[in-house]
């Protein structure tokens, strides 16, 4: 495996209504993140994986535990963290009064580049993800599969060492999903970290290094998908989670985390 690029430890979140606990999202989880793999989290809705990547991404804190990175807390320099990750989220939060290589520019200069870094930026990212013929359309413009080019490209904008995939084909049609594909592959490619929460099994089964099984705030298993299917007598990805949300509570599904 190579190296560690974030180590996630026993990180909790609760949730509080007037000191009364309403929810426990996240439930000591601890997992090792290693620079170039592709992660796959998956969990049925509701089981953790949005607030464990939002954790990641520094929009929320956690209620306790704590992340590494060059072996110290994140939040002992959220600032040096925060330009290492990059976030495209499920739900697009674009300013649509500007075009899509505005977005670009903005974001950039959000993360500190000069003007003309990000506009240099700009351009190689326009032109690795296809979108020259609408880097002057706004979001509302464009078809879903260049909407999701465009924030991938987006999360791109400073060069981060982490990028978080908040469900990033979801809706797409499937040549679509499949030139998505691509890109996840270039990134594993060019050694940056990818977390990638997906509901399409075939998806997480083909790209991920790793798969994250996440059930009722808690991390059940992680391992590789040809391991998976080996431990557990299955086909495919899919008839493993089918089987995962049929019994989570399986001692095989309870081993401890596999960070080899």
């Amino acid at each position: 495996m190579n190296q560690k690029l974030l180590q996630i430890k026993s990180l909790s979140k609760s949730y509080y209504d007037k000191r009364r606990l309403v929810k426990e999202a996240l439930k000591n989880a601890s997992i090792d993140l290693y620079k170039g793999e592709v992660l796959g989290l998956l969990g049925v809705n509701g089981a953790g994986k949005t607030t464990l990547v939002s954790i990641i991404a520094t929009l929320h804190p956690p209620t306790s535990g704590d992340l590494l990175w060059n072996g110290e807390s994140i939040y002992k320099n959220l600032l040096a963290y925060r330009s290492i990750v990059g976030f495209c989220p499920q739900h697009a939060n674009i300013e649509k009064e500007l075009s899509l290589g505005e977005n670009l520019v903005f974001s950039g200069r959000c993360y500190n580049l000069s003007k003309a870094e990000a506009l240099s930026r700009r351009d190689r990212l326009v032109d690795q993800f296809n979108l020259g013929e609408y880097v002057n359309f706004n979001i509302d413009q464009v078809s879903g599969g260049y909407k999701q080019r465009f924030l991938i490209a987006r999360a791109l904008m400073h060069e981060p060492k982490l990028v978080i995939l908040d469900e990033p084909t979801v809706g797409l049609d499937s040549h679509i999903r499949r030139e998505l594909w691509q890109v996840i592959h270039q990134l594993r490619e060019q050694d940056i970290t990818v977390i990638l929460t997906t509901h399409y099994l075939d998806e997480a089964e083909r790209l991920s290094d790793r798969i994250c099984l996440i059930h009722e705030g808690t991390i059940r298993t992680v391992d590789s998908p040809d391991n998976l299917k080996k431990k557990h007598q299955k086909n495919n990805l899919e008839e493993v989670f089918l089987k995962f949300v049929d019994d989570p509570d399986a001692e095989i599904f309870n081993s401890g985390v596999n960070d080899e």
